[in-house]
């Protein structure tokens, strides 16, 4: 269907439904399926696509600065409702170059994508901007998301800022507290369920629409529009030249479908010529959709009990699973699950690197070792690490693995996990001969290490 505006399209391939982009609801009203964004055809060139993203970048404009609006030919606002818009200036995340991280990883090179660089230290900014604007746009007065924690601080955030109400169902004891304290800090009004996030979510999307909340969960497909211009503002630092690989971490799978359509439409509009491929990491303990593709499954099977402590992926029913399969497939991606030990592990060798991330993050370059080792990736490719939090998202974790504290309880894989690149503080006494004398160790074995 060509059309002149943009559109819903029911995401099941076996309905297909069109509906109206002021359809009221998340799902299709024919099957229940999830809903996607259809864009007219541009009527510009790609090289004339590209010249606008460059110049937009030296305006003071707001819509300008953002990295997001910044690419809003992309996006399903028309002109007139930009004036709308809620921006805190999101995106504009760096490159990073990532040489200890490339050799533990078995690679020439690596770089880093990083998403945590944003106003609330994470990728769900890029779409929170979009979700709340349109939010605004209808006349919302409240909105809501049920969250493991990165949505909900994104979320109040952009709620603040738009003058909005912001309710946050949490599952009880399953958030990292710097992600609550920002929860808590932009006035959110925070419910906390018994019970983990797939459980939070349904009770939500049960009670949204009679407790009159508009929901910017990852369903909401106007918030996956927003987190898809990530993928446009990598591949201009790439000079519109795209990676062999781009590896993210995997939860409710929100952010692999919108790099999967943001590929699709980057390829249908000239901008790239090639679609590189998607690796979509879970960890073990919460791998739903790694084990679909492994076992080569047609549907997801949920986890009713899924356990990890990269609590931003603790999600056993991923409801974008749909999405995140065409984009694997579009992309002839693939996905696999890591360890407790593994993300841990990595998460401290990226810290290596001056790069420092919330432990969902590090499963992107657990992934690519453990592919890299199997020879399924080659120590020439070009790949790109998506990481997706920011360090300060979870203190107690990186505290934890370096003074050796830290313990899986995901089972079959419970206890202590073991700190093999620890940085444990060591005590002196306050006396200058201790100090040098523990100065000497500590940079003779540093110095050891670099070599």
């Amino acid at each position: 269907m060509s059309t002149d505006s943009p559109v819903l399209r029911c995401f099941d391939s076996n309905c297909r439904q069109w509906l109206e982009l002021d359809y009221p609801d998340m799902t299709c009203p024919h099957c229940g399926g999830l809903l996607e964004i259809e864009l007219p055809a541009l009527d510009c060139a790609a090289a004339e696509l590209k010249t606008r993203f460059r110049e937009r970048k030296v305006s003071n404009n707001a819509l300008d600065v953002s990295g997001v609006w910044r690419f809003r030919e992309f996006l399903p606002l028309p002109s007139s409702q930009l004036g709308q818009v809620v921006t805190m200036g999101e995106g504009n995340t760096p490159l990073l170059s990532a040489p200890r991280s490339a050799a533990y990883a078995g690679l020439d090179e690596l770089l880093i994508k990083h998403l945590g660089w944003n106003p609330t230290g994470s990728f769900k900014d890029y779409g929170m901007t979009v979700a709340v604007s349109r939010a605004r746009i209808l006349g919302a007065r409240s909105v809501a998301c049920a969250s493991t924690g990165n949505t909900s601080a994104s979320m109040a955030a952009y709620a603040a800022q738009a003058g909005m109400s912001a309710v946050v169902f949490i599952p009880q004891g399953q958030v990292a507290y710097g992600k609550l304290a920002q929860s808590l800090e932009f006035g959110a009004h925070t419910l906390q369920i018994d019970g983990n996030f797939d459980v939070a979510l349904n009770l939500l999307r049960e009670l949204s629409v009679e407790a009159g909340l508009y929901l910017v969960n990852s369903i909401n497909p106007f918030r996956i529009e927003g987190q898809k211009t990530a993928l446009f503002e990598l591949l201009e630092q790439l000079e519109w030249n795209p990676p062999d690989r781009i590896v993210l971490p995997g939860g409710n799978l929100g952010n692999v479908s919108a790099f999967g359509k943001a590929l699709r439409e980057a390829r249908e509009s000239g901008l790239i010529e090639r679609v590189p491929s998607l690796l979509l990491i879970q960890a073990a303990g919460a791998a739903p959709f790694a084990r679909m593709v492994r076992e080569r499954h047609k549907a997801l099977q949920a986890w009713p009990h899924p356990s990890t402590l990269a609590t931003a992926i603790k999600i056993g029913n991923p409801v974008s699973w749909q999405k995140a399969l065409e984009a694997l497939r579009m992309s002839e991606g693939h996905s696999v699950a890591v360890t407790e030990q593994e993300i841990a592990d990595a998460k401290a060798i990226l810290g290596r690197d001056g790069i420092g991330c919330e432990p969902a993050s590090a499963t992107t370059l657990a992934g690519v070792r453990n592919l890299r080792r199997q020879g399924m990736i080659a120590a020439t490719e070009r790949v790109v690490l998506i990481l997706t939090g920011h360090q300060s998202k979870d203190a107690e974790y990186t505290v934890a693995y370096h003074q050796g504290e830290l313990k899986s309880k995901t089972p079959g894989d419970e206890g202590l996990i073991e700190p093999r690149f620890g940085n444990r503080p060591i005590r002196v006494a306050a006396r200058k001969t201790d100090i040098l004398a523990a100065l000497a160790t500590l940079l003779d074995n540093r110095e050891g290490k670099r070599e």
